[in-house]
């Protein structure tokens, strides 16, 4: 299994986006003005604040060389995750549906919240069982998903929302609790929260190590067939 974390400009999580996927395979860091994907099984677009958020975020950091072939990568069917601001860029590369606007609050949260797991068969929770709340950190000033209410009802239709705030736990004001959702295809994820800061019971929970065990089986499997 390896995964390649692309870094741009004012990425700040692709560190630990590297050390956590070292944890179930190999990691190697992308360029964001290369073009060269070495051969990865997973791409992991981290958290950060890519070109310093200008415009928007996530609105600069499609336009990278990489993403070139992160969006090529990810329409043959290849494994994608974006984790926060790396949810805003695939918003914003159309590989993902909806938008992240600013938190209601209009202020930074930083917290531990309960996330569900809505599906477990997807290449992202296949390790989780359905239902299950996992303990995993946010830190991000424009988290809250949105989409129109006909956008909403589609992507709860097709089960693309793949993660849910646990009751009382949403910390953005994301429409109708969503923390992450997949494309039609079910090969690329986009989450607020970050797993890669919760993969060690010494910083307070491990289950983030979930989303990236349930990668390499995903993988795995895939090889074997």
């Amino acid at each position: 299994m390896k995964f390649g974390v692309v870094r741009f400009p004012g990425s700040c999580d692709d560190t630990d986006a590297l050390l956590a996927a070292t944890r179930v395979g190999e990691a190697v860091t992308l360029w964001h003005a290369d073009t060269d994907l070495h051969g990865v099984d997973a791409v992991i677009v981290p958290g950060g604040f890519s070109y310093g958020d200008y415009l928007r975020p996530g609105a600069i950091a499609r336009f990278a060389p990489m993403m070139g072939q992160v969006n090529e990568f990810a329409h043959a069917g290849g494994l994608v995750l974006g984790i926060c601001n790396g949810f805003q860029v695939l918003c914003e590369a159309h590989l993902l549906p909806g938008a992240l606007l600013p938190n209601v609050s209009l202020r930074f949260v930083f917290r531990q919240v309960a996330v569900e797991v809505q599906r477990a068969d997807s290449p992202f929770t296949r390790a989780c069982d359905p239902g299950q709340a996992l303990s995993i950190p946010v830190k991000h000033c424009s988290g809250r998903f949105y989409a129109p209410e006909y956008e909403l009802d589609r992507l709860e239709r097709t089960g693309q929302v793949l993660l849910r705030y646990a009751p009382g736990h949403n910390p953005n004001g994301s429409a109708r609790d969503i923390a992450g959702v997949v494309n039609e295809r079910g090969n690329v994820l986009g989450l607020m929260p970050h797993p890669e800061h919760a993969v060690d019971p010494l910083t307070g929970s491990a289950d983030g190590l979930s989303i990236f065990e349930s990668l390499r089986a995903h993988v795995a499997d895939r090889v074997l067939a």
